[in-house]
């Protein structure tokens, strides 16, 4: 299997004492889909197969369409004020069967959206940040593999490898966040969360999509106030590590 793992991490000594706490929520397709929904119509359909996933059952889809999105909005435990936490790590295993356009594989951009819709302006659906994990194919991702990012949800300017999403820059054209909206913003009111091919401010031609999801996870870590005294002394140092 392989393994992709971005992140902004925090580098500090941890002393005795200064614990850090993770509440991690996994939805793994055992019980169900736990609010999580990908696509179906007339290009195809989702559903959950009792084996073949990451070890047990996994959400499927076959479906053909300019991209694919798998979304959650109502499983509280992926959605909410996210600046609660010191940190968030956000994680999900795909397997890439089949993806082809007219006859000729193809790659297409995987990433993770978080979605605000209460702050939306000028005709926008939704102002939102994503991470753009990497490109997946049939080629690079025919076994089971792994992404995950790790991030400081209170970071006011959008960290290294993010992007917003709400408003056009005037110059570049290239989506962006609002005036006046944040990163953080957006993370205190996370109402959807997708993980998805389509990458703002591009478009695909339809294509034939075969592609398996599972083990998608949140992890919220919160340092107790001995290790958020040691953040204070050693700073922030920002990564990017991939494996």
């Amino acid at each position: 299997m392989k393994s992709q793992r971005y992140g902004l991490y925090v580098s500090f000594c941890v002393c005795a004492g200064a614990a850090i706490a993770g509440d991690t929520v996994t939805t793994d397709f055992s019980n169900g889909a736990e609010g999580w929904t990908g696509p179906f119509g007339p290009g195809g359909a989702t559903q959950i197969l009792s084996e073949g996933g990451n070890d047990g059952a996994y959400m499927n889809t076959v479906f053909n369409n300019f991209g694919i999105t798998y979304k959650n909005s109502t499983n509280n435990a992926f959605l909410g004020d996210y600046t609660t936490a010191g940190e968030i790590t956000l994680s999900m295993d795909i397997r890439v069967d089949y993806l082809n356009f007219f006859g000729q594989d193809v790659s297409r951009p995987w990433l993770v959206e978080l979605r605000d819709f209460d702050g939306a302006t000028n005709g926008y659906p939704y102002n939102s940040v994503w991470f753009l994990f990497d490109n997946i194919s049939q080629a690079e991702n025919s076994e089971w593999s792994t992404y995950s990012v790790t991030f400081d949800p209170n970071a006011i300017d959008i960290p290294s490898g993010w992007a917003g999403y709400g408003a056009e820059d005037p110059n570049t054209f290239e989506p962006t966040l609002p005036d006046g909206v944040s990163f953080a913003d957006v993370l205190s009111g996370v109402d959807e969360i997708a993980f998805t091919t389509f990458q703002p401010g591009f478009f695909f031609g339809f294509a034939d999509h075969t592609i398996g999801i599972d083990n998608l996870s949140i992890t919220r870590t919160v340092p107790t106030p001995s290790a958020l005294a040691l953040l204070g002394l050693g700073g922030m140092v920002g990564t990017r590590r991939r494996r």
